[in-house]
């Protein structure tokens, strides 16, 4: 199927290729998949060849206009299993005719307009057959001249340069188109004279050795590579995927097997292979290094220069692939090795925040450990980030699996296990009801730790006059760490403090080296411990009479001499202790008064201004920081390693937005934009900056004012070309932002998913009929080179190193969609309402605005027949809130989409269900209670006179499948919002799929059967998902029955009395779901149903008419009556005959 599927993309892109000339990122894109697949054994390279060589022959003849195919396939060429096969597969010679088949090169190139990709294409079949013939002689009938001339020019044309240029050291940052195109070329002939002619571009310039650290010995010595420039991303494009895959081995193995430092062009380099071909070069490196050399991690260095790689270049491509999980466990077995090892700041703490930025990048569930046995790993930092992360992620996403919800509770007993911390009411109020039901309960021991504080309070103010007083020797540096308890070295911190209130100067050398000398996890203590302290010394001081104002200043002043004067402590950590004291009424006005400092703001600014968020754009020669002006002097003072990405200001990306979400907690909105402002700058550094924004707006939805969400929407920027809408800002922060948009506005944002995310229809659809204005249908989307919103073509071309958060240009849309209405000013009620209204006649409103006609007409059915599905989605209409459904809808809507009106009613039901699921249950309640009101407005249905089998036949007709029915155009109301329930359920996660029965809550009480076909169907598709969460299935069975008994219930007041007889297909259906459920699945001759559920049913079948009962009697644990409790193994044991 995956080979199916290639050779039809193949094609695709072939065609797209004859129409157009802007898709070179298409088949870049198609090729790194095409090579990983193939590696992995996904595709049979026999079955490929024949499969493209069949669509080509028995396709359009002139679909082979370019060599792009046997370029593809040349990529391939060199993996082991297509070698094998070319080289001793018994038909070998009938493959590689085919291959040979694929050739066409361009005779009308024209030489004074040539680019690389042409030169490229034009030398490609010399290359891939001199590569085949390489290791199956047997084809050289197969070699023309010109193909073997072109072998030689690319030969006479490296060594033109190899000489020219002296020991093959070529100038890659001045070739010139044609050069470019050659190189390429070569990359393809001969992989390793390229990949050698790369290294030597960074060895050449040679190293020196340097002394750095004002710890290091006088005849310690560290050689490091001298700068050069990075190859452009534009140069590494165009190289085969075999020679990225040498280039980055031999890249590894300088970097992390070498002995000088690299140089951070040789590293920037060796990042971009990685995101030039996501999926071709991905691997997990920890595992992968480790297999290389097993103790490649000890050396020194290394492990540094790892993380900062993963930490600053290579998060998102992790997530990407699924495997920021699993490098969050590797990085946590190095923060538990080392997290109580003595002086191990800068290792640590680079590795604390690197799993800071993957927890807070994980949008599912987790667990911190592999098993939930034991407390956690994770430091005490990390324990409360995680708790912050796994809220955000319920709250904004819910919780996906079945499994997820049952671990929960365990997991957030494992990671509070071994913390004290509680947040404050503020925070909590805003935690999903699952993290703050658990959260609640828990004592704030904080009063026990200041008490704790006050005994040893004495002992520690005297052990800080003897180290920190002026005159103190620095000998007793060594007394001190060898005869201190470790319950008062958590204090040192508190003690220095409390001492600089006294003393206008402290011993600051003698404290720092002390602190040098903690363990980092003692450190996290002492400051901890110090915020606490402090914030408990204002309050006694305010007892005494003294003005806060004084008392912040001192306080500030005081942290400054920790933080920059003297570089005691990490910044980020102090700035986390503080705001989660936030219910201190002074916590987060120190947070405040340490962002605006100008020593912070001038680190800031230094930072941003010598770095491009789009690093891989940058091509020149880096510059590197020095350690101590990069790291400071806590965690750089017996270091010698030097830094290539890391700095104090890079550590507080993941702490700015957590200071962001404490703030709008704190109701400070006005300070939070005040800090935006000035750092909006600085988070478009932040590795998933999108991710933030779309998680904040869900987050607080309906609580931010529309000031901070524009500037909340700042932090994209305008680099992100984040698709948002033509008319998006109209509607954001102005005068008319309480204006709910037309519907033209949500059509749009639709047509922009429809052509974006949903997938296109398949070209074996049911039929192929001519629309409504007689344009004939193509089930096939062509390629439209503008989407909706104005995104061009080339946006959807655009690599995974542009589309890094959130990942791909598909999500990116959708996600963007997302923001888009989280950011409205309007209520939920008035979107879902908009969009609801939009979908219930989306059909109607399609062929409207495609033909200029009327509704009716436009609907092309006699609307009088009350039976005429057409003529009760007309009536519905009518009994809505106005026809809103075409209003300002521009006449080339349909158009843009590629297809017909029919076609894109069906995908813009499935793209508003998508949308919706993506946003916070404020918006479902308000989906089931306007899908619920326009079918209970349908006039037809509540029209108790007519008779029972007319409604039969009209439901019937509304809850035909809008796929079908859009077809002969017999969509309805009610069967067009069935199917954007369904939708909605299909994306929903399994947590958010609790609150479904709200919408049949709002159709009770049922009074017809056509109701309660419609309440059956509606519910009927969650039963896959619903198999595997027994309690939500009972709730959902028990409420089925209850609706049931509305109209066949012993007390029923529907009238007129309908005979059982009628609801056989309902009847079949309950016995089917009790059965599935049974099963865990497809139903299976030995499919036996539960005892819980034939117990439930037993007692909710005493609701039911008796002739009802009769007929769903098998459904009892009573052996007598039931079949199926008569041959239950454990119903048969109880009562035995």
């Amino acid at each position: 199927m995956i080979g199916e599927a290639v050779a039809d993309r193949t094609i695709e892109l072939l065609k797209l290729t004859n129409s157009e000339t802007q898709c070179w990122q298409d088949w870049l894109l198609f090729a790194d998949i095409f090579f990983f697949l193939m590696k992995s054994g996904c595709i049979d390279f026999l079955d490929f060849v024949d499969k493209l060589a069949s669509r080509v022959t028995n396709g359009d003849q002139q679909i082979l206009r370019s060599n792009h195919v046997t370029w593809l396939l040349a990529q391939i060429i060199r993996i082991e299993i297509v070698m094998n096969t070319l080289s001793s597969d018994p038909r070998k010679v009938e493959t590689t005719r085919k291959i040979i088949s694929f050739h066409k090169e361009d005779k009308s190139l024209d030489p004074n307009n040539i680019s690389p990709q042409s030169i490229l294409l034009d030398f490609i079949s010399s290359s891939q057959t001199l590569r085949i013939w390489s290791f199956n002689t047997s084809i050289r009938e197969h070699l023309n001249s010109d193909q073997l001339q072109k072998g030689k020019q690319i030969d006479e044309w490296w060594k033109q340069m190899t000489k020219a240029s002296g020991e093959r050291m070529i100038d890659f940052m001045n070739l010139d188109e044609r050069a470019m195109g050659m190189f390429w070329v070569l990359s393809f002939t001969m992989a390793q004279p390229a990949c050698d002619a790369v290294m030597t571009w960074f060895t050449s310039a040679g190293g020196a050795e340097f002394m750095q650290g004002p710890n290091m010995q006088p005849n310690e010595r560290v050689t490091m590579m001298h700068e050069t420039y990075p190859l452009s991303m534009v140069l590494l494009s165009g190289l085969s995927i075999n020679l990225c895959l040498k280039l980055a081995y031999q890249l590894e193995e300088t970097i992390f097997l070498g002995q000088a430092v690299p140089s951070i062009a040789m590293v920037e380099t060796y990042v971009r292979l990685l995101l030039i071909t996501p999926h071709s070069l991905f691997r997990p490196h920890f595992t992968t290094l480790t297999q290389r050399s097993p103790s490649i991690l000890s050396k020194s260095g290394v492990s540094l220069l790892l993380l900062e790689i993963l930490n600053y270049r290579l998060l998102p491509l992790y997530r990407y692939h699924g495997k920021s999980k699993a490098l969050m466990y590797d990085v946590t077995k190095i923060i538990s090795m080392i997290k109580g090892k003595r002086g191990e700041h800068r290792l640590f703490r680079l590795a604390e925040n690197l799993c800071m930025n993957l927890i807070l990048s994980l949008r599912d569930f987790f667990l911190v450990k592999k098993e939930l046995k034991g407390p956690t790993e994770f430091t005490e930092t990390l324990n409360r980030i995680t708790i912050i992360s796994l809220a955000i992620t319920i709250k904004t996403r819910g919780i996906a699996e079945v499994e997820h919800m049952v671990y929960l509770q365990p997991l957030l007993e494992q990671i509070m296990a071994t913390s004290q911390h509680t947040w404050s009411e503020k925070t909590l109020r805003y935690f999903p009801p699952l993290i703050r039901d658990f959260l609640t309960v828990r004592a704030d021991k904080r009063g026990q730790a200041i008490q704790a504080w006050q005994q040893a309070e004495t002992t520690v103010i005297n052990q800080c006059n003897q180290l920190l007083s002026p005159s103190a020797e620095p000998n007793y540096v060594m007394t001190y760490l060898s005869h201190s308890f470790p319950q008062h070295r958590r204090y040192l911190c508190a003690g220095a403090w409390m001492l600089m209130n006294g003393h206008p100067e402290i011993n600051s050398a003698n404290l720092a080296r002390v602190l040098r000398e903690f363990s980092p996890e003692e450190v996290t203590a002492n400051i901890y411990t110090m915020v606490d302290v402090l914030l408990h010394h204002i309050q006694l001081e305010l007892q005494r009479g003294h003005l806060v104002q004084d008392l912040l200043s001192k306080a500030i002043t005081n942290l400054a001499f920790f933080v920059w004067t003297h570089e005691l402590v990490p910044l980020d950590i102090v700035l986390l202790a503080l705001i989660d004291r936030d219910d201190d009424p002074y916590a987060l006005r120190l947070v405040i008064s340490l962002l605006e400092r100008p020593e912070l703001q001038h680190r800031i600014k230094a930072f941003c201004s010598s770095r491009s968020p789009e690093h891989w754009l940058k091509n020149q020669p880096p510059k590197r920081a020095e350690l101590q002006k990069a790291l400071g002097n806590h965690l750089s003072w017996k270091d010698r390693y030097p830094p290539f990405f890391d700095d104090i200001a890079a550590r507080l990306l993941p702490v700015i937005p957590l200071i962001i979400y404490r703030l709008i907690e704190n109701d400070a909105t006005d300070i939070a934009d005040r800090v935006l402002a000035f750092y909006s700058t600085f988070l478009a550094f932040h590795p998933l900056r999108f991710t933030f924004v779309r998680d904040i707006l869900a987050y607080f939805y309906g609580h931010l004012p529309s000031k901070l969400i524009v500037r909340i929407l700042n932090v994209l920027g305008v680099s992100t070309k984040t698709p948002f809408s033509e008319s998006f800002a109209q509607y954001l922060g102005s005068s008319n932002s309480s204006i709910c948009p037309p519907p033209e506005y949500f059509a749009n944002l639709l047509l922009g998913l429809v052509n974006n995310v949903i997938p296109p229809l398949s070209s074996k659809s049911k039929s192929n009929p001519a629309d409504a204005s007689g344009r004939r249908t193509n089930f096939s989307k062509p390629h439209a080179s503008t989407q909706a919103g104005g995104n061009s073509n080339a946006d959807a071309q655009r690599a995974f190193y542009q589309n890094q958060d959130p990942g791909s240009y598909t999500q990116l849309v959708l996600e963007t969609a997302a923001i888009e209405i989280l950011s409205l000013s309007v209520p939920a009620s008035q979107i879902v309402s908009s969009l609801v209204q939009l979908i219930a006649h989306v059909q109607a409103m399609l062929i409207q605005s495609n033909t200029g006609q009327g509704m009716s007409g436009g609907l092309g059915q006699n609307s009088g027949l009350p039976t005429s599905p057409s003529g009760a989605g007309a009536e519905s209409a009518g009994a809505s809130r106005g026809n809103t459904s075409a209003s300002g809808i521009s006449a080339n809507f349909v158009s843009r989409s590629g297809y017909s009106c029919q076609q894109l009613s069906v995908l813009m039901i499935q793209a508003c269900g998508f949308l919706l699921a993506q946003l916070p249950p404020e918006f479902h309640m308000q989906l089931y209670s306007e899908a619920a009101r326009i079918i209970k407005d349908c006039r037809w249905l509540s029209d108790s006179s007519r008779p029972v089998k007319e409604l039969n036949s009209a439901v019937g007709y509304a809850l035909l499948d809008p796929t079908w029915a859009s077809q002969d155009s017999t969509s309805t109301a009610i069967g067009n919002i069935v199917a954007l329930l369904h939708s909605f359920f299909s994306n929903l996660p399994q947590e958010w799929l609790e609150s479904s029965h709200t919408v049949i809550k709002h159709l009770r009480p049922v009074t017809s059967v056509a109701m309660l076909r419609i309440a059956f169907r509606i519910l009927g598709p969650l039963l896959p998902r619903l198999a595997f969460a027994r309690p939500l299935f009972m709730k959902t069975l028990a409420l089925l029955f209850n609706v049931l008994g509305d109209v066949f219930g012993k007390n029923s007041q529907a009238s007129p009395h309908v005979p059982a007889s009628e609801i056989g297909d309902i009847i079949d259906f309950v016995h089917h779901a009790v059965m599935y459920e049974g099963q865990g699945g497809p139903v299976q001759s030995t499919s036996k149903p539960k005892v819980e559920i034939l117990t439930l049913c037993g007692k909710l079948l005493d609701l039911l008419r008796p002739d009802v009962q009769h007929l769903l009697s098998h459904l009892k644990t009573d052996p007598t009556s039931s079949i199926y409790a008569a041959t239950h193994p454990k119903l048969a044991q109880q009562h035995p005959s």
